[in-house]
This record gives structure tokens, C-alpha cells and sequence, in this order.
């Protein structure tokens, strides 16, 4: 799929996730704030949050120069296309978290964690990945195997265990939004 099919995956998936009958609050930090939140909108400690396209001043060039890697183009999509909160969801295997960046300062964190992701495979001389997801498994996460662009469950550390979709695109399409703390 291109990178238009993961940006109408992700979009539609967002939209079924904010129909869910739950409200999208995080805890309120005057110390991280995000262009998702509305300070008008805060709830004493909890601020509510919407996902806000970003305007796209966020770009990997820098970290893809700097391991000399071409990063995969629906994942560079998937992080470059939303500010917000991660969101909870229900695959054919079981639950997961999307990965999302809250604001600027967070996306330059990603880009450090997923350096030491790769530099670590580098390390181990694995398949270099990317993660995007977490598992309610300890240890597993859900990444892009870069050079192929499928998407893989890996236990951190170790090689790709099992192929879960084509594509990022097609993996997204499949997920259903799943709430699990609806407080």
C-alpha cells in the first residue's frame, strides 16, 4: 500500500477510536503539553485530548542520515501524521497500544529510542526494525521489518517471530479500537 493507504488507514481507525463512548483524558502536565489538548478544557488534574494533524515540521532525515538508513515510508507516515495520546487496540492476536507522539519534544525522544532499537539489532546482527506497538505481553512489541516494510511481533532483543501483516497500512486496517481504562 502507499503512503496515501496508511495516512486513510490510520485516519479511519482514529475515527472509529474517538466514537468510542469513553473520554480521551490524559493526566495534565503544565510541563508537557501538546497541541492536542485545549488548556480550556482541562478537568482539575485531567486534560482532555483530540488527535491534531501535525503540521508536518516533524521529518526522520536527520536520524535516517545519521545511520545511513532509509526508513520506511508508511512508518515515517505513520508518526509524522498525529500529535495525540497512544491509542488502545484490539488485534486478531490480542490487545496492543499504537505508539503516538504527544508533541514535538516526544517525537525527538521516539527518534532516539527507535536509533537504539536499530542500533542494538545492528548489534546482534538482526533485521533491523522499527517499533510502532506494544503488547500486553512484557518483552514483545509490534514493529516494521524495515528492509521489507511487513509488520512483525518481535520479544525485544531478538529476530522477528512472526509476520502479521504485509504492511503497516494493512495491519492498521484490520485493528479495532479498544478502550481499556474508560475512567
Amino acid at each position: 500500500m502507499t503512503e496515501k493507504n496508511i495516512a486513510q488507514c490510520l485516519d479511519n481507525f482514529i475515527d472509529q477510536y474517538m466514537q468510542l463512548p469513553a473520554k480521551h483524558k490524559v493526566e495534565f502536565d503544565s510541563d508537557w503539553l501538546s497541541p492536542c489538548t485545549a488548556p480550556d478544557h482541562t478537568d482539575g488534574e485531567y486534560v482532555n485530548w483530540r488527535p491534531v494533524e501535525q503540521a508536518g515540521e516533524n521529518s526522520f532525515a536527520g536520524m535516517e542520515e545519521a545511520l545511513e538508513l532509509g526508513m520506511n515510508e508508511q512508518l515515517k507516515s505513520y508518526y509524522c501524521r498525529y500529535y495525540a495520546d497512544h491509542f488502545e487496540a484490539m488485534a486478531a492476536r490480542g490487545p496492543l497500544s499504537l505508539l503516538q507522539v504527544w508533541n514535538k519534544d516526544d517525537f525527538e525522544r521516539l527518534q532516539q529510542n527507535l536509533v537504539g532499537h536499530v542500533l542494538m539489532k545492528r548489534k546482534l546482527k538482526q533485521a533491523e526494525t522499527l517499533f510502532f506497538a506494544l503488547t500486553d505481553e512484557e518483552d514483545f512489541i509490534i514493529s516494521v521489518l524495515n528492509s521489507t516494510g511487513e509488520v512483525v511481533l518481535e520479544r525485544v532483543g531478538k529476530e522477528p517471530q512472526e509476520v502479521l501483516a504485509t504492511d503497516l497500512a494493512s495491519f492498521i486496517a484490520q485493528l479495532k479500537p479498544h478502550i481499556i481504562d474508560a475512567e
